[in-house]
């Protein structure tokens, strides 16, 4: 069994799974990895609250942002946080 080390937010307060965290920042390299119509639903996601679903293969929380694009067809983007890019509520 693994033993992860826990994770902290920008204030180093430690962040779980279930908590609420707002997103303060976003890498814009990041940002930059979607297409162009998808860049303003991303950077939408900086000052929103989410709550942190899981922890991705490297340790990071993850959370979900769901959309429905153009054609009324459900989106999801599963985006995993740096300690720098959120704040636990």
């Amino acid at each position: 069994m693994m033993i992860s080390s826990p994770i902290y937010d920008c204030k180093n307060q430690a962040v779980a799974i279930g908590d609420i965290v707002r997103i303060v920042t976003l890498n814009p390299q990041f940002i930059k990895s979607f297409p162009e119509d998808e860049r303003i639903l991303i950077e939408s996601m900086i000052g929103q609250f989410f709550k942190i679903i899981a922890l991705d293969e490297d340790g990071y929380p993850c959370v979900v942002r769901e959309w429905h694009d153009e054609r009324g067809q459900l989106q999801t983007h599963v985006i995993g946080l740096d300690s720098e890019e959120m704040e636990k509520i």
